[in-house]
């Protein structure tokens, strides 16, 4: 592989934009301004505590540099700007996407809930009733873990498979972003796609009931499903 400058900041302007994007008109959408209006009031009376603020700040600091470092000194030597079939293009993501959350799916389960990262992990779950603000409520060791398992997917599948295109990366970076976020914030969308996503908050907040709950994966309960660890989201 090797190091491409073009792919590599083309990836980083898609990033930027989409994401800048999305924060400017997601909020403005109907179907979630009662939610951005749920967590924002919830939101403000955590970060009124003093054990709030310090580690949502080491938290973002931590993935700011960690994101900064993948685009970098990592994503150059896994992307391209060569054409790709939009079936691929899309294929990708899904395979990257999926990779990381099996990856993901095994360190949570065993490293974080196990006895390597259990207290570390316990900060995130001191939230039983996650809002957005718990999404950076994580201890900076563990913030690191997830980020590096997702670069290392990224690198570790382009190694055997050859640089992705730098669209499918930023669209797989998005994704992983975004509903890493949005599995906090207890969102409550109909219809489809819509509901998929109220199921992952849901879901994920099923988790943070408590450290012996399951539902370790983080972008579908697909292998929670075949793991036998799926639980069932209560009315």
């Amino acid at each position: 592989m090797s190091y491409d400058v073009s792919a590599g900041l083309a990836l980083f302007a898609t990033v930027a934009a989409v994401t800048r994007l999305r924060m400017a008109v997601t909020p403005r959408l109907p179907a979630l301004r009662a939610t951005y209006a749920l967590n924002a009031v919830e939101d403000a009376e955590k970060l009124a505590k003093p054990k709030y603020p310090p580690v949502v700040e080491a938290s973002l600091r931590v993935g700011k540099w960690m994101t900064l470092a993948f685009f970098v000194s990592v994503a150059p030597f896994c992307v391209t700007l060569g054409a790709r079939p939009v079936g691929r293009a899309v294929l990708d993501v899904v395979l990257i996407l999926m990779a990381y959350d099996l990856a993901y799916y095994v360190t949570h389960r065993f490293v974080f809930h196990g006895a390597p990262m259990r207290r570390i992990h316990a900060v995130h779950h001191q939230a039983q009733s996650p809002t957005y603000i718990d999404a950076h409520y994580v201890h900076p060791v563990e913030t690191f873990v997830g980020l590096l398992l997702f670069v290392g997917t990224i690198a570790g599948l382009a190694v055997g498979l050859g640089p992705f295109h730098a669209g499918s990366v930023a669209a797989a970076f998005l994704l992983f972003t975004q509903l890493n976020v949005l599995n906090h914030t207890r969102v409550r969308l109909d219809g489809f796609p819509w509901r998929l996503f109220a199921l992952i908050s849901a879901v994920h907040a099923e988790h943070h009931v408590g450290m012996r709950r399951g539902n370790y994966a983080t972008i579908t309960p697909l292998y929670d499903w075949l793991f036998g660890t799926y639980e069932r989201v209560r009315a």
